[in-house]
């Protein structure tokens, strides 16, 4: 065909594959979910027909999250979230198919006949998992040493099978493992030091298991033992020389004021901090009277664990009560692997930073690793605690008293503000990265506070593309999925925590929960709130204990505005600086306070980042 008498044809093709191409690749999740499900019910055996609803002949968006054992993210998107399939009978291999599953956070196959060897690429097929129980079950071979892939693992329950082979090491490198269970296999050899923090009952049932919680490891074979004597022998005059070396670093990093914690347990860190009581602790303000870290180990009562207050990836808070009475918070930092001079520059930039709605840094103490933040004390708990929590906390006040919407409205546009501030007030902008119920505090005057800013700097979140994906698993309720893959930390991630922090206010429920609409719909509490507003039933949501008392309409204006900070697409969520003046233009009858003057936000007050 002549150039003159028309388009080229190939220009034809070109547009013919974009407009597909536009139309089908937000179906490719969707679809690769239904490969994942038909694989399994493909190549399991189901006697017992458990699986003989999944019909996918429905063409309909939302159906795979109707099946009996399936769980969705999002019922729009019909992503994968859980897969439910315990005591259903089912035999065969593990199902190859669930790498088609990317977005899966939670596998339960348990209480069936599944058998053969646990695939070594299973974190690279569920990049996302959190909880996967394959016990009681006929699986044979080793615990792959991939199994340290799954980065966000908080509970693998791999007990009453046929395992065999060592416990890999890797699996210590599981820093989230809150549950562990490998008992009634046939495993052997010595268990990783760092799982020893593991209950008996976890490893029982392994008769060549050894190391603590067990039996020690001992029995050396005759041909180990003369081994180990003609190395004592060779050793012997070394040993001389390594013992004064030793005695001589020892004696100098003490001389330095470091002590020799860097092999200690994690349970003698006290213990480790008493040999340094006289250290002082660095105030931001010049006190009356100097603190000592002695007085911290006094005031908290040696860190008593009744005396926590909270406890995050970001590390454990506890009450500390001095002698003239006055009350601090002192957090206990987690996994904080910065220099001393970092650390010193991290501190003093963070101790700069005050506003209402922070909870003020204080000072800090630092001793090797061990790094210690002293806070002022909020006595009124958090704001989880006292929307969640059915008993009154004992340093809080009760979750019933005082939470009455205007309160709760109050306590959101206090939040919004100092996370607004936080923003837009700085340059650079500081991001929180944590932002939950449990970081916003209540004070004396039941305002709002935020503590934990600038937190994730120090304990390696914010340290290069794999930060968000290193943040604590728990916080996937106030984060969006695709906020996991991202390259960079955003200053929207911390808008769709917040916004969940709304909806908690609104509606008086968790974000991790599962909830449903007319029996049928499942989906966690963003779902669940974005499908009620949208549909036009935002009433349905509202906290039972907030209807009919005259503020309905300004409860779902809230709530609209929390849905607009929830959207999947970073770039469509507004700023905090937006929401800031939303909160601040829905409370204007309440004649809340302002601070503005006191405190601008005067950067980056645009919708982009």
């Amino acid at each position: 065909m002549s150039k003159k008498n028309g388009a080229d044809p190939s220009t034809y093709i070109a547009v013919l594959l974009l407009l597909v191409s536009f139309f089908l690749l937000p179906c490719l999740a969707v679809e690769d979910d239904v490969l994942c499900l038909e694989g399994i019910k493909r190549s399991l055996s189901d006697p017992d027909g458990r699986l003989s609803g999944w019909d996918f002949t429905n063409t309909s968006v939302s159906f795979i999250c109707n099946l009996d054992g399936v769980t969705c993210w999002n019922l729009k998107e019909s992503r994968l979230l859980s897969i439910r399939l315990s005591s259903f009978g089912l035999s065969g291999r593990f199902p190859e198919s669930l790498k088609y599953c990317h977005s899966l956070q939670s596998l339960y196959l348990s209480e069936n006949s599944i058998s053969g060897p646990l695939p070594p690429q299973i974190c690279s097929w569920l990049p996302y998992l959190v909880t996967l129980d394959l016990s009681n079950n006929s699986l044979s071979g080793p615990i792959p040493p991939q199994i340290a892939d799954c980065k966000f693992l908080n509970d693998l329950v791999l007990n009453d099978n046929r395992l065999s082979g060592s416990i890999p090491y890797e699996v210590a490198r599981l820093d989230r493992l809150r549950q562990l269970s490998v008992a009634g296999n046939g495993l052997s050899g010595p268990i990783p030091a760092d799982l020893s923090k593991f209950s008996k009952e976890a490893f029982a049932g392994n008769s060549g298991l050894c190391g603590k919680p067990l039996k020690s490891c001992g029995g050396l074979s005759n041909k180990s033992l003369a081994v180990i004597i003609a190395a004592g022998v060779v050793g012997a005059a070394v040993s001389v020389i390594l013992g004064f070396l030793v005695w001589w670093v020892y004696f100098n990093r003490r001389k330095r004021g470091y002590g020799a914690a860097g092999g200690r347990e994690d349970s003698n860190w006290v213990e480790f901090l008493r040999a340094y009581k006289l250290v002082q602790v660095s105030l931001f303000q010049k006190p009356l009277v100097k603190i000592k870290l002695a007085d911290l180990l006094a005031a908290t009562n040696s860190f008593d664990p009744r005396n926590i207050v909270s406890s995050n990836q970001t590390g454990v808070s506890y009450r500390a009560v001095l002698p003239d009475g006055s009350v601090l918070a002192v957090k206990r930092l987690c996994g904080c692997n910065l220099s001393e001079k970092q650390f010193r520059l991290e501190m003093n930039r963070l101790g700069q930073l005050r506003h209402p709605n922070l909870v003020p840094l204080l000072g800090y103490c630092m001793v090797e690793e061990e790094k210690l933040l002293v806070y002022k004390h909020m006595h009124n708990g958090s704001l989880h605690s006292n929307l969640h929590e059915k008993e009154s906390n004992p340093y809080g006040i009760s979750p019933y008293c005082s939470l009455d919407w205007p309160t709760r409205l109050r306590l959101g546009l206090g939040a919004a503000r100092g996370l607004a501030w936080l923003h837009h007030g700085l340059e650079p902008p500081c991001l929180h990265q944590n932002v939950s119920s449990n970081v916003v505090l209540l004070d004396d005057d039941l305002e709002a506070r935020l503590t934990d800013f600038g937190l994730a700097r120090l304990v390696g979140m914010n340290d290069g593309p794999s930060s968000i994906r290193d943040a604590d698993v728990g916080q996937l309720g106030y984060r969006g999925m695709e906020d996991l893959g991202a390259i960079a930390a955003s200053l929207k991630e911390d808008v769709y925590s917040f916004g969940v922090v709304l909806l908690e206010l609104v509606t008086g429920q968790q974000p991790p929960e599962v909830y449903t609409v007319d029996g049928v719909y499942k989906g966690n509490l963003v779902d669940w709130a974005s499908q009620l507003s949208g549909s036009g039933r935002g009433k349905d949501a509202i906290d039972r204990s907030l209807r009919g008392r005259g503020y309905d309409e300004e409860i779902t204006e809230v709530m609209r505005v929390a849905c607009s900070c929830v959207v999947s697409r970073l770039r469509d969520r507004p700023s905090m600086y937006r929401v800031y003046e939303s909160l601040k233009s829905i409370g204007a009858k309440h004649g809340f306070s302002e601070m503005d003057d006191e405190f601008p936000m005067i950067f980056g007050r645009q919708d982009s980042d």
